[in-house]
């Protein structure tokens, strides 16, 4: 990334050398994303992020189409959530389907859902706050069985899981650079070639007329870098992090009393594992983790800066006192084996000296 943050750059619109060399830059970042996800390059969309992804594919799908309902369930991302109610405003109706104990909605449930007037379902590959993994090639049969798009937001399983939008069926897929240790801020959709979407961002028509506004070249260029990287060291990486994670996960269980394990014990992201801690608030958890050197979250970030109780862990049908115990730790490229042996000896004696004070004791 660095020659695009300190030299002389030209804009990819440009029709001059220094605009050939940008757009050169740009088709091959875009080439990387489309092969990390097993799909056409012409297909990749750079945004800002998956955010902006997310909003540019239900939006841009369900205007577009002639049905008025849309099918998702009720523990996706709020960057799902707020545009699908969104819609609502405008005469749509949204169907949100709930999940089992484990956090997994049905394929069946999707096929029972599906109405005359259904013009899109969107439901993600897994998600961040539990981990568990949906079965998204069925549900994409399914949809397009009965012709109706099927979006999957892809951030936390790209890279780690195995995943094609093209031999999958899926028809658009979110993902965000900072979620495969890229930089933030960048993101991509890929659309199936042939779907029309409504842009939500309009001007001047770069990224196929479907995100206007210059590309951030930087940024673009570092994702590209870091698909490359993940569909490299992909299958090695996730089985090196399936071992960590059994073993943390099975010493979260063993270590502080009672602890439950939330999301599924099998069919869950590599790299994530979760569990609430009857007893304690969360937020102290994190605090008492932090001040050890270690870094943990009661949930998705995004989900963290509303100050509101998880609405996934109450979709799995936590209250809210239980919810407030939610601990959620990730595992990366860094982590070792060592690491795990410090978080499950510095654990235990922060969870008895807060259950100790707690007022939810």
């Amino acid at each position: 990334m660095t020659p695009f943050l300190e030299g002389w750059v030209g804009n990819p619109s440009a029709i001059h050398t220094l605009g050939q060399e940008a757009r050169d830059s740009l088709a091959a970042a875009r080439a990387k994303v489309g092969r990390l996800v097993g799909g056409r390059a012409e297909g990749v969309v750079f945004t800002s992020g998956a955010t902006e992804a997310n909003n540019v594919a239900i939006k841009g799908v369900a205007l577009r189409r002639a049905g008025r309902h849309v099918v998702t369930t009720a523990i996706e991302h709020p960057s799902v959530l707020t545009p699908c109610r969104d819609l609502m405003k405008h005469g749509f109706e949204v169907t949100f389907l709930p999940v089992d104990p484990a956090g997994r909605v049905a394929p069946d449930q999707v096929r029972a859902a599906l109405r005359a007037d259904t013009c899109l379902v969107s439901i993600g590959a897994a998600n961040a706050e539990i981990g568990v993994i949906q079965p998204w090639a069925a549900i994409a049969a399914i949809a397009q069985a009965a012709g109706v798009p099927f979006h999957v937001d892809g951030v936390g399983a790209v890279g780690r899981v195995p995943l094609a939008v093209e031999a999958d069926g899926i028809d658009l897929l979110t993902l965000a650079a900072n979620d495969l240790y890229g930089p933030p801020g960048v993101g991509a959709l890929w659309v199936r070639p042939g779907l029309r979407l409504i842009p939500q961002i309009l001007g001047g028509g770069q990224e196929g007329g479907l995100r206007s506004g210059t590309e951030n070249l930087a940024g673009v260029v570092g994702l590209g870098v870091a698909a490359e990287v993940a569909l490299r060291d992909g299958p090695a990486e996730t089985a090196r992090l399936v071992e960590l994670r059994d073993r943390l996960t099975e010493g979260l269980l063993a270590s502080c009393g009672t602890v439950r394990l939330t999301g599924p014990r099998v069919g869950r992201l590599p790299h994530h594992a979760s569990v609430v801690v009857p007893g304690v608030k969360g937020e102290s958890l994190l605090l008492a983790l932090d001040l050890v050197g270690i870094s943990a979250a009661t949930g998705s970030a995004c989900v963290a800066l509303t100050g509101e109780p998880s609405h996934v862990l109450r979709a799995l049908g936590l209250d809210s006192p239980v919810a407030e115990g939610s601990l959620c730790v990730t595992l990366g490229r860094w982590t070792r084996a060592e690491d795990i042996h410090v978080f499950l000896a510095e654990l235990p004696p922060i969870v008895d000296r807060l259950r100790a004070i707690s007022p939810l004791g």
